[in-house]
């Protein structure tokens, strides 16, 4: 099975996990903190169970690493060349609070690049879905797939959109939101919960992503192979290429997700870099 085949099947997949969530959607599922004091509830592990006997049907040479399964040491992943990166449900807080905004996020990681991602939305039967070299596509339930691309520039008479979470700033984010300004104009911000910040971007429904605050590698690998897909990137602050390589802390460094192409890439790396150089 190539690539493509497998991304294609990890879609009806994660289709599956969030068959298994919705049941706990709105239903006052009981909630337990993690030692990280992040909550998780039993949709989580049910989702985890889909996928990971799933991806263990479908391709059982394929190591899996998942919020709900992550207490593997660094001396067994240092050995691996290609595994699965999963939050078998991304917006736990979201789902918990009754909103839509929660995902089922699965990647397929190669040498610490991501190879595709899948992206599911439970509630609507939405999926966003891609990699670097495969494209990107969007799909609704019981309809064909449409593909979706970045854009770089706003729509005429639009704004420039940032997304951000409604959960989640830092001082530093702010800062860089106020440079970016400076150098786009005036700044829509739009807030959306878990990984479909990426998603809109990838289907060109906003410009820039930035993250100055904590994220884990299974809450952002799978919608960035969709928004790479869809000719966008993610770059860390320094403007390098933003990796999974194997290590101790599973917790990101800090990112900026945009197109690929964008004529104010280059202001906005700049001043990215800059930030790093003073902090």
């Amino acid at each position: 099975m190539n690539d493509l085949q497998l991304m294609h099947e990890v879609v009806k997949l994660a289709q599956s996990a969030g068959d298994a969530i919705l049941p706990f959607w709105r239903a006052d599922v009981a909630v337990t903190n993690k030692a990280d004091e992040s909550p998780v509830t039993a949709a989580d592990l049910a989702a985890h169970r889909v996928i990971a006997d799933g991806l263990q049907a479908m391709a059982p040479q394929i190591p899996v690493l998942s919020e709900e399964d992550c207490d593997i040491p660094l001396s067994v992943r240092e050995g691996w060349q290609r595994w699965w990166l999963v939050d078998p449900l991304d917006g736990t807080k979201e789902f918990i609070a009754g909103s839509e905004e929660f995902t089922v996020n699965i990647a397929l990681v190669e040498r610490g690049e991501v190879v595709f991602g899948v992206v599911a939305m439970p509630t609507n039967g939405r999926c966003y879905f891609g990699g670097r070299t495969l494209g990107a596509w969007r799909a609704e339930r019981d309809a064909g797939m449409q593909p979706i691309q970045v854009r770089n520039v706003p729509p005429s008479g639009e704004r420039f959109t940032v997304v951000a979470s409604r959960r989640h700033s830092s001082p530093q984010q702010e800062a860089l939101l106020e440079g970016l300004s400076g150098a786009v104009g005036e700044l829509e911000l739009a807030n959306i919960g878990s990984s479909l910040k990426f998603c809109w971007l990838a289907e060109g429904a906003a410009d820039c992503y930035p993250r100055l605050a904590p994220t884990s590698q299974w809450d952002t690998a799978a919608a960035q192979g969709v928004l790479e897909g869809a000719g966008g990137e993610v770059i860390g602050l320094d403007g390098q290429a933003f990796r999974y390589p194997p290590r101790e802390s599973l917790l990101n460094p800090f990112f900026l997700a945009l197109p690929a192409a964008a004529a104010w890439r280059q202001a906005l790396v700049a001043l990215s870099v800059r930030m790093c150089d003073r902090a």
